[in-house]
């Protein structure tokens, strides 16, 4: 029976915190969601404009909540690092294999979705800036969690960590191909090699 204690997973340090009143978070959360669809649709180089018309909100809003490009850049990223983390906390429920695998399917499609938003980031920060070393540090331990409960039930190989897991499936979320189905293949092939098999006597 497995462990359906879920770990409480470190927090992700932002720029700013989410409105406390309802209006203006109803807003922020507004904002968010449209500028990560416009960014997945249309690239970084998204208009601001565009995204307050997409979030149905004036231009001021947004620079209410976002005084820079940068700064809603860093949001949308922040965001989807949280979401990803919490998704670990979720399926603790599920069988240690499952979990992982369940969530190492869900990295692959963060992966390819925030390379822009980290490249754009890093026009004007570097890759140890503080955002990007507590993102960093909250996925490492969501995969981290995972990985363990799986070594520990003896369903994955015990020689690996997540450091070595994390960059198979980034490098794997990165293969550009016109061909979807073929990141979840490829995908299949790295989690079999990934799965323990007991050597034969």
């Amino acid at each position: 029976m497995s462990d359906t204690t879920a770990p409480q997973q470190p927090q992700v340090t932002g720029l700013s915190e989410r409105p406390k009143r309802a209006d203006a978070r109803r807003n922020y959360e507004k904002l968010l969601n449209a500028a990560a669809d416009a960014f997945a649709e249309n690239g970084t180089a998204t208009s601001l404009e565009d995204i307050a018309r997409r979030a149905d909100v004036g231009i001021g809003t947004l620079y209410r909540h976002f005084p820079t490009r940068q700064a809603l850049l860093e949001a949308v990223y922040i965001d989807e690092v949280e979401e990803i983390s919490r998704k670990a906390n979720d399926l603790v429920g599920l069988e240690p294999w499952d979990a992982l695998a369940t969530w190492l399917r869900q990295f692959v499609r963060y992966a390819a979705t925030k390379r822009a938003l980290a490249d754009e980031m890093m026009n004007t920060i570097d890759a140890e800036a503080p955002v990007f070393v507590s993102c960093r540090t909250a996925i490492t331990a969501a995969g981290d969690m995972l990985l363990a409960r799986a070594q520990e039930a003896g369903v994955v190989r015990p020689d690996t960590n997540f450091t070595d897991v994390g960059r198979m499936v980034a490098g794997i979320a990165s293969i550009r191909t016109v061909d979807p189905g073929q990141i979840d293949r490829i995908l299949d092939v790295a989690l079999d090699g990934l799965r323990y098999t007991a050597p034969a006597e």
